[in-house]
């Protein structure tokens, strides 16, 4: 049976009603990769958000009172929880709380299949709780003064920190000699052309992937269905290359996951063309765009070659004006057509298609097959197998 939870967000100076409502679907979705199904919105206006327990405090106590009345165990914030605030909201609320971090974080470990994926979530979650120990082992503790009390000098949560802090170590070192592997696998490709699909998470990256090189990765509606960077070689007419799919980003991406995955991105780093899936059916895909502009900066790969691909357009749907409307346009009534003639058709490399249903496929493969053929032919001036 799936867990009943309660969500928290905080509307700020930063963050407007119609934002904090799409993070809490996000979150929403998120809760439900997770296995949980959430029951209701709980939101809050406020300048920033509360030191002590994130919201105020009549907010607090509404949501206790409903937690109890619903018989629900589990309320899940959208930000992450200081250690201090953690704390405090569990000793209000007594039920257990997760943040948008830990939920991510849960995600994956269940999502992890290989050693590398494994060893890189554990890490993430070793580092996460690392300042959020609570004292559950005070029976244990041998401080205290009088006779007979001079314990070891070490209390039980000094000793579950020093576990944990060689814990890290230990897989920091495991980290560093996967990577070695990695690195020589990468380089045992040889000259071929790389291509890696980048994206949100869900937008229909491993979906392109199954169609272009006819292979069997795992694919579903769900957010991070794909933790492991999978590589295969895709031949087009007669022009081989290796594409790779790669781990979907997120809005507010725990920085220890960015940290432990950086490894898995090196793949995107190495690439010779971005393919760039964004979901044109989503309300919010501005800003998804956005995002993975970010990351791509933060790891240094924004400046390669590369295609925006407008995905899932059989989804796509808007809202029609009438003529008589004379009330402004927004987002929500522009159809797929105007969307065409807008931004998205002057940057140039940009293809709308849909993986499901094969939709333009045919020319997404021939602008791939082209870009491909460019890079082969600087690489091998002389290989005339091309032409």
């Amino acid at each position: 049976m799936k867990e009943k939870a309660a969500l928290v967000a905080v509307i700020t100076n930063e963050q407007n009603h119609v934002q904090t409502n799409e993070y809490l679907q996000e979150l929403d979705f998120l809760a439900h990769t997770a296995g949980a199904i959430a029951v209701k919105y709980f939101t809050q206006k406020l300048a920033v958000a509360n030191p002590k327990t994130f919201v105020g405090k009549g907010k607090l106590i509404e949501i206790k009172r409903f937690i109890n009345d619903e018989n629900i165990q589990l309320v899940i914030f959208d930000d992450e929880l200081g250690p201090s605030q953690l704390r405090n909201i569990e000793k209000e609320l007594e039920c257990k709380i997760l943040d948008r971090s830990n939920l991510i974080l849960d995600i994956f470990a269940s999502r992890a299949r290989t050693a590398h994926s494994r060893t890189q979530v554990e890490l993430a979650q070793y580092q996460y709780l690392l300042p959020r120990l609570t004292r559950m082992w005070t029976h244990l503790e041998r401080q205290k003064g009088g006779i007979g009390m001079r314990g070891p000098g070490e209390t039980q949560i000094e000793t579950d920190r020093r576990i944990i802090q060689d814990k890290i170590a230990l897989l920091k070192k495991k980290l560093i000699k996967i990577d070695k592997q990695k690195a020589i696998q990468r380089g045992n490709r040889g000259a071929l052309v790389r291509a890696a699909l980048v994206g949100y998470t869900n937008v229909g990256k491993s979906t392109i992937m199954n169609r272009l090189s006819k292979s069997e990765v795992f694919a579903e509606n769900k957010l991070f269905a794909t933790l492991d960077t999978t590589v295969r070689k895709v031949v087009i007419g007669n022009l081989p290359f290796l594409l790779s799919d790669t781990v979907g980003f997120i809005r507010k991406l725990p920085h220890q996951l960015v940290e432990s995955f950086k490894s898995t991105l090196d793949e995107v780093r190495e690439a010779d063309i971005l393919l760039h899936v964004v979901d044109i059916s989503h309300p919010n895909f501005e800003e998804q765009i956005d995002i993975v502009h970010k990351t791509l900066d933060e790891i240094n790969a924004a400046d390669k070659p590369s295609v925006m691909v407008f995905n899932k357009v059989d989804a796509f749907t808007y809202e029609k004006k009438d003529k008589d409307d004379l009330t402004p346009a927004t987002k929500a009534n522009i159809s797929l057509d105007d969307w065409k003639h807008t931004w998205m058709a002057k940057s140039g490399d940009s293809i709308f298609i849909s993986a499901l249903q094969k939709d333009n496929f045919d020319a997404f493969r021939d602008k791939l097959y082209e870009m491909a053929k460019e890079i082969h032919a600087k690489r091998f001036p002389y290989n005339s197998f091309l032409y």
